[in-house]
C-alpha cells in the first residue's frame, strides 16, 4: 500500500531539490500517493498568506510531509513559514542529525552528533513587541515599575518563555531517540549561568528527567564552551538537547563540520505528525540554474522512511548517497575540493547518480 505524503516543493530552489528528492524516494521501492501543495513566496498574490490552510489540513490528514525549502525574508514582510509550520502543528523536536560521510571535503572526519532542537519556545516564540508602538511602551513601564534595572524606552521587546512542559517533552525525546538508535550520551545544552530561570528551568528539568534513563549516560554543558569543544573535539558529543534558538545556532556548525548545509537533513516532529526538510534556505539565486546539492533534502528523505518504519529503504537510499560522496564524481560544486571545479554535476544529475547506486545494490 502507498504511503500518502503531504509533498510541498517550496519556493527558490526548492522545486528543483524536490523533484530530486521525490525521484530518489521512488528509486528506493517504497511506493508514495504524492498530495502536492503550496506554499511560500511563490504563492502570496494567490493566496494572500505564504501558508494557506489547504497545506496544514493536507499534513494534518496525512500525518507525514516533506518540504523544500521555502523563502524568509530577512527583517522585513511574514515570519518563517518554518516556524509557523511548527506552532500550527506542534511539531515540538527538530531532530538535524551531523554525521560525516568519507569524500566530504574539509569536513571533520567521525563527526556524528544528533541535534535536538526544542521547537516552540524560547525566542522563537514569536511574542515580540516592536519598538516604538503603545504595546510596547506599556510592557518597558510595567517592567521597569519591577525592577532596578531599567529598559531604555526605544527598545523592541522580545519574550523568552522556557516551561517545564515544553522542557520535559523534548527531553524525553532526545532519550528515547538515543535508545532506539543506540546512542550512549545526551548532552543538554543552555546558557544556564546567565539565564536562571529559563535555562537554568530547561537545565533542571533534563536533570531530573535523566533519571529515568539510567543506562545513558547524561551531561550539561553552556553553550558558548561547547561551541569551542565541538570545532576542536566533536567526536565526544553524541545527541545534544538544546532550546531553540541555541538548537538552530548550533545545528548550523555542526553542519559546517560535516561539509555544509548541502549534507544536512531535518525533521520536525510531534506527538502524530512529522514535516522533513533540508536545514537550509531557499538560495534564490540559483533558482533554475540546476545547481544546488539536493543531498539535505535526500538525507531528510532517509530520515522520512525510518519514521515510517521502511528501515531496509532507508538504509538503501543512505548508503547510495554514502557511495556517490565516497566516489566523488557525480556531485555538486560544494562537494568538490574546489568550488569551481568543472566536473560539478547538477542538482539532476545527482538524483541519476543516486538512484544508478540503488538499482546496482538490488
Amino acid at each position: 500500500m502507498a504511503y500518502r505524503v503531504t509533498f510541498i516543493p517550496g519556493d527558490g530552489v526548492g522545486p528543483e531539490l524536490s523533484e530530486a528528492t521525490r525521484r530518489v524516494l521512488e528509486g528506493t521501492g517504497v511506493e508514495f500517493e504524492w498530495d502536492v501543495q503550496e506554499a511560500g513566496a511563490d504563492v502570496m498574490d494567490k493566496y494572500g498568506t505564504p501558508l494557506p490552510e489547504p497545506v496544514l489540513e493536507s499534513i494534518r490528514k496525512n500525518k507525514v510531509a516533506i518540504k523544500g525549502p521555502i523563502t524568509t525574508p530577512i527583517g522585513t514582510g511574514f515570519r518563517s513559514v518554518n516556524v509557523a509550520l511548527r506552532a500550527e502543528l506542534d511539531l515540538y523536536a527538530c531532530l538535524r542529525p551531523c554525521k560525516y560521510y568519507p569524500g566530504i571535503p574539509g569536513a571533520f572526519r567521525g563527526t556524528d552528533v544528533t541535534i535536538v532542537r526544542e521547537n516552540t519556545e524560547d525566542l522563537y516564540a514569536g511574542i515580540e513587541y516592536e519598538e516604538g508602538t503603545p504595546d510596547a511602551k506599556k510592557v518597558i513601564d510595567f517592567l521597569n515599575g519591577m525592577q532596578k534595572k531599567q529598559i531604555r524606552p526605544d527598545s523592541g521587546i522580545s519574550i523568552k518563555p522556557i516551561s517545564i512542559t515544553g522542557t520535559e517533552r523534548i527531553v524525553r525525546f532526545a532519550f528515547e531517540h538515543a535508545r532506539e538508535y543506540k546512542r550512549k550520551k545526551v548532552t543538554a545544552v543552555t546558557k544556564s549561568n546567565i539565564m536562571k530561570f529559563s535555562d537554568g528551568l530547561f537545565l533542571h528539568t533534563a536533570e531530573r528527567v535523566a533519571k529515568d534513563y539510567p543506562d545513558i549516560e547524561f551531561e550539561d554543558r553552556l553553550v558558548d564552551n561547547l561551541c569551542m569543544q565541538l570545532v576542536k573535539r566533536p567526536s565526544e558529543y553524541d545527541v545534544l538537547v538544546l532550546p531553540n534558538l541555541y538548537g538552530d545556532i548550533v545545528s548550523d556548525l555542526c553542519a559546517g563540520l560535516i561539509g555544509g548545509l548541502g549534507v544536512a537533513p531535518g525533521a520536525n516532529i510531534g506527538k502524530d505528525v512529522a514535516v522533513f526538510e533540508a536545514t537550509h534556505g531557499s538560495a534564490p539565486k540559483y533558482k533554475g540554474q540546476n545547481k544546488v546539492n539536493p543531498m539535505a533534502m535526500m538525507f531528510s528523505g532517509v530520515l522520512m522512511l525510518r519514521y515510517l518504519n521502511e528501515g531496509q529503504a532507508a538504509d538503501r537510499l543512505e548508503n547510495a548517497l554514502a557511495e556517490v560522496i565516497k566516489e566523488g564524481k557525480s556531485v555538486t560544486y560544494d562537494l568538490k575540493e574546489r568550488r569551481d571545479d568543472p566536473t560539478a554535476v547538477g542538482t539532476s544529475q545527482v538524483a541519476d547518480a543516486v538512484i544508478e547506486k540503488m538499482e546496482h545494490a538490488s
